[in-house]
């Protein structure tokens, strides 16, 4: 063997190792990928337990503001949704950096188990593509209207149920009945299919 080929044969075992190599790490950098392009989504999942735990606060506390004076009720509902949004602002970015920590232990271990190396990169491949970009800044728009429309849908059917429930849950709890709507309060609310 000459030195030149000696050389040659060194450089493509040298090649084909580091290729080994680097094909040991490519499911693993292939899930990393797919983490990284889904961390809109893994925002997004903070945001929505960010909005809602504020929401239950305002619904909780709405009791509470309704009994308040007449003359104070406008201000103190103001100062209550301004104390929630605050608090919103707070609890939104923890969760969101949380969130955003804690996806690669939550989510690598699944796509291990449940992805193939393939698969993974066909996965990163759709991610990137600008379908899957469209669909996806096109995905609050669409579940927004699906959640409008189902609710408008079973309003007849779910809201006498809240009612039932709410009446049960007042005799359970020793509280006085709800007071009927006022005939103002039900013209504001929007009909019922």
């Amino acid at each position: 063997m000459t030195p030149k080929m000696t050389r040659w044969t060194l450089a493509l075992v040298t090649g084909l190792m580091l290729t080994g190599l680097a094909q040991a790490q490519t499911k693993k950098e292939l899930i990393a990928k797919v983490i990284q392009l889904q961390q809109p989504s893994v925002e997004n999942v903070a945001r929505s337990i960010a909005a809602q735990t504020a929401q239950q606060i305002l619904e909780a506390t709405g009791p509470a503001v309704a009994q308040q004076p007449a003359d104070k009720r406008e201000a103190v509902a103001k100062d209550v949704q301004a104390e929630v949004k605050k608090f919103y602002g707070d609890i939104e970015s923890v969760l969101r950096d949380r969130a955003v920590k804690l996806a690669p232990t939550a989510m690598a271990p699944v796509l291990e188990e449940k992805f193939s190396e393939d698969e993974l990169k066909q996965l990163v491949a759709w991610l990137e593509s600008p379908t899957a970009k469209k669909f996806n800044e096109s995905a609050p728009v669409l579940l927004e209207t699906m959640q409008q429309k189902l609710v408008a849908d079973t309003r007849g059917t779910v809201e006498p149920k809240i009612r039932t429930l709410e009446g049960t849950l007042r005799k359970k709890l020793g509280l006085p009945a709800a007071a009927p709507a006022s005939p103002a309060a039900s013209a504001a609310k929007p009909a019922k299919k």
